[in-house]
């Protein structure tokens, strides 16, 4: 592949590296790569220009790549500054003609600098990782909407921003939330945010789990991936929540339920999952343990109110480990923020395995094929992955594991649409 003419990664030589690491979350991913290999044959994204803002993994790599294959020109930027591998970052240019901006530890400056370089050429299709492309076309670059045809969006945070966004009226193209598909949010977010997580949180700390109160903030998918793992580790889980549904099914799963008022006396690691803002602040941080942990494992730093704890320290902060802020308050007390309060499971570890990003960029993929053909039918609105999509990524990875399963007899198929047959 030629190395496309723009593009800014750290160290374009680390390609070489970056290239065994797709590699091996190749290896995998069967549902994507077989995906890859039919649209190499039939094209089905010929013409389209892509704009991506994901995080820049092995994963996304792969899935790059099969929309490459499926004839599309595409063009990536990271989702969050401290999520790229840089080494793929490489890779992607260098090895498999991916124009790509994402510099590991980028300043928002930058950042944005480089979601603005997506769209040159303007797009005709955006992928999203937390809805700040979309919102920079409908804020920034406006000019270039009637020319985009359809999106989709990987993330809860995302899928309500723009869901608001639609309610509002100011939605300019229909999108796809893949956060919703029955094989994204039921694995992605409950199996791959799970051990994720604590491996985010284990590799910036070296901590324990087994033993320690661990406080899950928020009982979505992906606090009961959280709380899930910490409790086959050992911890004593604490959940906090504001959906009496879900607080009443993390006590029936078996979990200490209480606010956060108390949970945060209680707590020796806290992590965020909401993909709301401030849920851990300054009234909280006032009474912690000394030596609390806190982590973040929404989408964006805003769940911990950060500046409050600067204000609370009196800006007396010294990085410990590569992903340890230790901020000492003015009572003598220490906090540990990982990763500045961004990802954890990416900034400090590798994300999700790549055997369950498969079905999640096998959704972006199939996705992207279905608003090829379909998109300018489509309201202005966010729309749910068709269930034929979701089925067949399913029926793809079970017969990738060797799975087989039943289907219903001629008699059970009249049985289940008839009416007239009871007792």
């Amino acid at each position: 592949m030629a190395r496309p003419t723009a593009y800014e990664v750290k160290d374009i030589k680390q390609a070489q590296r970056g290239r065994t690491r797709v590699e091996w979350a190749d290896a995998q991913m069967p549902v994507l790569r077989a995906i890859r290999e039919r649209f190499a044959g039939e094209t089905p994204l010929r013409g389209l220009r892509v704009s991506a803002c994901l995080h820049v993994t092995s994963e996304t790599a792969n899935l790059m790549r099969a929309l490459a294959a499926g004839g599309a020109d595409v063009r990536l930027c990271a989702s969050n500054p401290l999520s790229t591998q840089d080494d793929v970052a490489a890779a992607l240019v260098d090895v498999y003609g991916i124009a790509t901006w994402a510099i590991k530890g980028e300043d928002n400056e930058t950042y944005y600098r480089h979601i603005l370089a997506t769209l040159d050429p303007p797009p005709h299709m955006t992928m999203d990782d937390g809805a700040d492309l979309v919102t920079m076309l409908h804020s920034k670059r406006r000019d270039l909407l009637p020319g985009v045809l359809a999106g989709t969006e990987e993330t809860t945070t995302g899928v309500v921003r723009l869901t608001s966004m639609a309610n509002d009226g100011v939605l300019a193209y229909p999108i796809i939330a893949v956060n919703d598909a029955m094989t994204k949010h039921f694995f992605d977010n409950r199996y791959g945010t799970g051990q994720s997580t604590i491996d985010g949180i284990v590799r910036a700390t070296n901590v324990l789990i087994a033993g320690l109160r661990v406080v899950v903030v928020g009982y979505g998918w992906c606090g009961r991936g959280v709380a899930q793992r910490a409790h086959g580790l050992g911890a004593h889980v604490i959940v906090t929540e504001i959906d009496p549904v879900k607080a009443l099914e993390a006590v029936m799963d078996g979990y200490q339920v209480m606010p956060m008022d108390a949970a945060a006396r209680a707590g020796d690691v806290f992590v965020t999952l909401t993909g709301n803002k401030h849920v851990l602040r300054r009234e909280h941080f006032a009474v912690m343990k000394d030596g609390a942990i806190i982590a973040n494992s929404g989408h964006f730093n805003v769940e911990i109110e950060i500046p409050a704890l600067e204000e609370l320290s009196g800006g007396r902060k010294e990085r410990l480990r590569d992903y340890v802020d230790q901020y000492r308050l003015k009572d003598g007390r220490r906090i540990n923020l990982l990763g500045e309060g961004r990802l954890i499971n990416l900034t400090s570890a590798e994300g999700h395995p790549a055997s369950v990003m498969d079905m999640s960029f096998a959704n972006q993929a199939l996705s992207a094929e279905y608003l090829a053909r379909e998109g300018k039918g489509l309201a202005k609105k966010v729309h749910p992955v068709p269930l034929p999509i979701d089925r067949e990524i399913a029926r793809l990875k079970l017969a990738s594991m060797g799975v087989a399963i039943d289907t219903l007899t001629t008699e059970q198929k009249a049985y289940l649409s008839s009416w007239s047959e009871g007792t």
